[in-house]
């Protein structure tokens, strides 16, 4: 019988981990991947639908156009994990497995700070960013806060890139001068293992006027407030915030997380369950919370398991390296290279802005689409 391996969730580690898997074991192994919903959005294209630059149909990519040998992708609400079993439990039924991939991300507890949903409004998720679209068409004037209500959170340059990009679009519309843009974060600095990126970006929110309070968590929101950790207060017309993230509430509920996150080996991504691991924004794995970071996982994860189905020696261990493309605003694009784990230390090499940076996080996402939704019938890579 074919082994069986078991994905929860379809983002950037479950779609590559299950490429990979289809490319070297083909229909040697039966890859099942379990996504509650019909399609998947670049984290990035969050912020283009947002401030009105492609509508939300444009950036959707449907996971019925997944064909490919081996994998099987079925839209189901997971609803109980058993990792100790390695069975999965959704709204359709009981499935097994003999490898079992734990990859649904973090979610967004809004109730975590007081008055955030009341009096807040969240530019994360795709529902939340979609919303906001005429909403920020709409702006003429006013103060409007950008806030982080805790970390660790996805992509810690996004906060940054979404003042900017509300910038533009202010000026765009020749109303910034009748605007405030506060901006607050609990890290001290934008991308705390770069220096010169932060620089980078401090240097462009002062020159474009808005405020940078770095080191501080919004604690809570009373109408037309921000209640900050340190005491003080923000005012506000419109509140963008970052909600705090957690593991999924059904993978809490599994018994497998510590401090709302799955505890991993940094090396192997495997969980102390034999058999379970757990890749991307769900896991500890001493990494930031990106998709670059959740491919790179899935990678290693992919070569254990096929290495495994070969009897041969498991891969080399997860070397925590990320390229995180920065929107700077005016159409530029940066990038830092992030190494969190193959040296004694964190590093952040900073890439200033350029026309062929602008070109290379296009080819990013283009040749993702392509790799993981594309059938290698047609010739694909």
């Amino acid at each position: 019988m074919s082994r069986r391996i078991l994905i929860l969730g379809a983002g950037f580690g479950g779609l590559e981990l299950s490429t990979m898997l289809s490319e070297e074991l083909g229909d040697e192994v039966e890859v099942t991947v379990i996504d509650r919903r019909d399609s998947f959005v670049f984290g990035f294209s969050k912020l283009d639908v947002m401030f009105g630059r492609t509508g939300l149909a444009a950036v959707e990519h449907p996971y019925r156009e997944i064909a490919k040998p081996g994998v099987t992708v079925l839209r189901e609400e997971i609803t109980a994990i058993d990792p100790a079993a390695r069975t999965v439990t959704t709204d359709a039924g009981t499935h097994e497995a003999d490898a079992l991939v734990i990859a649904l991300g973090a979610d967004y507890d809004l109730d975590a700070t007081p008055g955030l949903a009341e009096h807040g409004r969240e530019f994360y998720s795709v529902p939340g960013a979609a919303a906001l679209a005429d909403v920020i068409a709409g702006i003429e004037s006013g103060r409007i806060v950008i806030g982080v209500c805790g970390a660790p959170f996805k992509c810690p340059p996004a906060p940054s890139e979404c003042a900017l990009l509300l910038n533009d679009e202010l000026v765009r519309r020749g109303v910034r001068d009748r605007c405030e843009i506060p901006f607050t974060i609990p890290l001290g600095s934008p991308v705390p293992p770069s220096p010169e990126t932060s620089v980078a970006i401090e240097a462009e929110l002062s020159r474009r006027g808005i405020q940078f309070l770095p080191g501080r968590k919004v604690a809570s929101l009373e109408p037309g407030r921000a209640l900050l950790d340190d005491g003080s207060a923000l005012p506000f017309d419109l509140f963008l915030g970052v909600p705090k993230h957690r593991a999924p509430d059904v993978v809490i509920a599994s018994g497998i997380t510590e401090d709302g996150y799955v505890p991993v080996d940094s090396a192997t991504l495997r969980t102390s369950f034999p058999g379970v691991y757990a890749i991307g924004d769900v896991a500890t794995a001493g990494v930031p919370k990106a998709g670059v970071f959740a491919e790179g996982a899935a990678r290693v994860v992919a070569r254990e398991l096929i290495a495994e189905a070969r009897g041969e020696a498991g891969p080399p261990p997860y070397d925590g390296r990320g390229s995180c493309y920065i929107e700077f605003g005016e159409g530029r694009v940066g990038r830092v290279d992030i190494d969190f784990l193959s040296g004694p230390e964190k590093t952040g090499e900073f890439n200033p802005p350029s026309a062929a940076l602008t070109a290379e996080k296009d080819d990013f996402g283009a040749s993702r689409r392509r790799r993981w939704f594309e059938s290698q019938n047609r010739g694909e890579p």
